[in-house]
């Protein structure tokens, strides 16, 4: 069995980050979602991973191959932003015939995957949520099945979110509907959605059974990249062990600090991340995101998603900073 992961996409809700960082890289509870993602799936016993990338794939590319040698990675191209169905066909020659998990490089859920890969029958993982309309949604039928599959449709018929976890036994299937909705021009909010092929599937009469998820994290948004962040952390237990001395410095935890950090004459936590080599003194931060390299110095930070080598001094709130940024608040 091969993995998917697509990561092609320009992760536009989280600019400015997402300008000089892929979606996927951004720290999270001393990881990154995409390796969050990779040790996951490695855990359950697949050790070849398929990447669809595009837009910084570079980054993605070296980050990989430097943390990852040690498994088969596989790297295609997705040079024109068309959907996730139009990205899973261009697996197709690298994949042939193996069953495949695909898992969404945006998506951090909780669940038995080693029972999901190894499931004889195909599954889609499904959780329920409030407000169906901007998933993709699935229906079943009395026995379990599901027998509709509709992406973020105006009129939902049921709560059930497909969370971007799909186990696909029936792979030239797969790929043929794929195959036939781009040759038809079948589009889904103009793009050509997996969610659409899964439903031609359906419609050939192949068999489709609900995997759920535990928990699903959304590392779409900045405030629920936050959240996501604080649970992890939490869940990781981090900062819970004795951490470094800093001088003149409280932490609060669950708190995760990279190597080489500098902190002084400052109060950090609860629920932060800061990323490798960074400066923080005199200031204050919670709840809070920060990127390697970057300089902190008399601020007051809460909610806050800093980027890379970014110099901030004075005082705030609430920021939203990418990567390569200077801001002088005093």
């Amino acid at each position: 069995m091969k993995a998917i992961i697509p990561v092609a996409g320009a992760g536009t809700k989280l600019r400015p980050h997402t300008y000089t960082q892929p979606k996927a890289l951004i720290p999270l509870a001393g990881r990154t979602i995409l390796s969050i993602i990779i040790d996951q799936v490695v855990e359950a016993g697949i050790t070849e991973f398929v990447f669809v990338i595009g837009y910084l794939g570079e980054k993605i590319q070296h980050y990989v191959q430097k943390k990852y040698p040690h498994l088969t990675c596989h790297f295609v191209q997705q040079n024109s932003r068309e959907g996730t169905g139009h990205a899973i066909l261009l697996t197709r020659q690298v994949v042939q015939d193996d069953e495949i998990l695909i898992v969404l490089g945006d998506t951090i859920c909780e669940g038995n995957f080693e029972e999901l890969i190894n499931s004889p029958v195909s599954l889609l993982g499904l959780k329920k949520v409030d407000d169906p309309r901007n998933f993709g949604v699935a229906e079943l039928s009395e026995s379990g099945d599901i027998i509709r599959v509709v992406e973020k449709p105006q009129i939902p018929k049921s709560n059930l979110a497909l969370v971007g976890v799909y186990k696909i036994k029936e792979t030239k299937q797969l790929y043929d509907c794929l195959e036939q909705n781009i040759l038809e021009q079948r589009k889904s909010h103009d793009e050509f959605q997996l969610t659409d092929a899964l439903q031609c599937m359906i419609d050939h009469n192949v068999q489709f059974r609900p995997f759920k998820v535990s928990n699903w994290f959304d590392c779409g948004r900045k405030e629920t990249l936050l959240e996501t962040n604080a649970i992890l952390l939490s869940k990781y237990k981090m900062g819970n062990n004795p951490v470094l001395p800093f001088e003149n410095t409280i932490i609060i935890p669950p708190v995760s600090i990279g190597e080489g950090c500098n902190i002084k004459n400052s109060i950090v936590g609860p629920n932060v991340a800061i990323g490798d080599n960074t400066v923080i003194n005199y200031s204050i931060v919670k709840d809070t995101i920060i990127g390697s390299f970057s300089n902190l110095y008399e601020v007051v930070l809460k909610s806050s998603l800093i980027g890379s080598d970014a110099n901030i001094r004075g005082l705030s709130q609430s920021l939203n900073i990418g990567d390569n940024t200077e801001i002088d608040l005093g």
